[in-house]
């Protein structure tokens, strides 16, 4: 009874909807509050950039391979145990980490250990919520509900940036630990009062069964055209503005006229246009049948503006990011909405861990060739053949296999 009401109901913001928001936000807060102060330490205390990469490649390693064993896992149980489950664990990593650091030393793979522990946490738990969101959205409200998600991030970071960078200078490293155990046990209560829909008791699960899941998750996928164009392309995409940023950032730190505060600005502008992206999505949506059109022209668009940018002068940069930031935020509320309410309940974790490989992987592989092309060519050529790639894999994967794809994005749920 509770679900066909919680289905019917043309109001977003219902008890359950208000609470996961609110645990987002309380999340993305301790997330940031401790993410720069951990950067700022280690970096501090080893004058090393390249320790300090380590610690934040050993918080995506996790990402790679994880998902994939671990998703069907998720698939068979309550999503809220999970998430429930992963909190609680954050939540006594940061309190350990805070008893010991106040009490030793700094000691380098104490901290490379944690990022991989939080990194491995985090990838179950993005899992488990990445499933268990599109239950928590009432019909008809997918894209409102994505683009209030969508926002969350931008502007916690917008806001919290500075603040973590105050509280490094300000607090010693393990009261930061203890605020955001504090935070993180904030965001376990608000989670404890969603309900979800009770399923049959499970009967134990084998290895066959396992085996069996894995297998059905690629099956599926083999199935699925538009799931494996769009994923595929945006796996691109989001690796070559990985790129992009890396390249971005040491162009900034090299030209006389520029430098670390105004990188700093061309972020903000970024969020900012996210953020009022996410906005303008919240209160006018696309229509079913724009769908496609619309993310086609963005991602060119988007690909087009990354190969111009180091070209432009420093406010044109500025309007660029700020553009680019407001349309991607669009398209990706799109696409989420669409591909969510596209798979089945049963299979949402599993595709989603798959993909979450692919974007791994992806950013890894093209950070480490945008690098590489730095050392040889100069950054602005690299930018444009990043760019260039962006729009190859458009036209791949996007725009010519369009009978595949545009089922996926004018999908609804049923």
């Amino acid at each position: 009874k509770w679900e066909n009401n919680i289905m019917k109901s043309k109001k977003l913001w219902t008890k359950d909807f208000s609470c996961i928001t609110l645990a987002t936000v309380l999340s993305a807060i301790g997330g940031e509050a401790m993410t720069l102060p951990v950067s700022l330490l280690v970096f501090d205390e080893t004058q090393s950039a390249f320790l300090s990469s380590l610690v934040m490649i050993c918080g995506i390693l996790p990402d790679v391979l994880l998902p994939i064993f671990i998703a069907p896992f998720i698939d068979k149980a309550g999503k809220k145990k999970w998430i429930l489950g992963m909190d609680l664990m954050l939540a006594a990593v940061y309190a350990g980490m805070g008893f010991w650091v106040g009490r030793h030393t700094f000691h380098f793979l104490l901290y490379l250990l944690f990022t991989l522990t939080v990194g491995t946490i985090s990838v179950i738990y993005r899992l488990a919520y990445a499933s268990w969101y599109p239950d928590l959205i009432p019909r008809g409200m997918e894209q409102k509900g994505y683009a209030v998600s969508s926002t969350l991030y931008p502007t916690v970071i917008i806001i919290m940036s500075p603040i973590a960078a105050f509280l490094y200078e300000n607090l010693t490293i393990d009261r930061i630990f203890f605020l955001v155990t504090g935070i993180t046990l904030c965001s376990v209560i608000t989670e404890s009062l969603i309900r979800e829909a009770k399923k049959a008791a499970a009967s134990s699960y084998t290895l066959r069964q396992y085996c069996t899941d894995i297998r059905e998750g690629f099956s599926f996928l083999k199935k699925e055209k538009g799931i494996r164009n769009i994923y595929a392309n945006m796996s691109v995409m989001q690796g070559t503005s990985d790129g992009l940023s890396i390249i971005t950032q040491v162009y900034f730190q090299t030209q006389p006229y520029l430098g670390a505060t105004m990188l700093g600005f061309l972020i903000s502008s970024e969020m900012t246009g996210r953020l009022l992206g996410g906005l303008l999505q919240y209160k006018k949506e696309v229509p079913v049948n724009k769908r496609y059109p619309f993310t086609k022209a963005v991602y060119l668009i988007y690909s087009l503006a990354d190969m111009a940018l180091l070209f432009l002068p420093y406010p044109a940069m500025l309007a660029n990011r700020f553009f680019c930031g407001s349309l991607g935020i669009c398209s990706a509320t799109i696409r989420e909405s669409a591909v969510q309410s596209y798979l089945p309940e049963q299979m949402r974790a599993r595709v989603n861990a798959f993909f979450n490989v692919l974007f791994a992987v992806g950013g890894v592989a093209f950070q480490f060739l945008a690098g590489a092309l730095g050392q040889l060519i100069p950054y602005r050529a690299v930018a444009v053949l990043l760019g260039g790639m962006g729009v190859g894999s458009v036209f791949l994967f996007i725009v010519l296999p369009a009978a595949d794809n545009r089922p996926v994005y004018e999908a609804e749920r049923s």
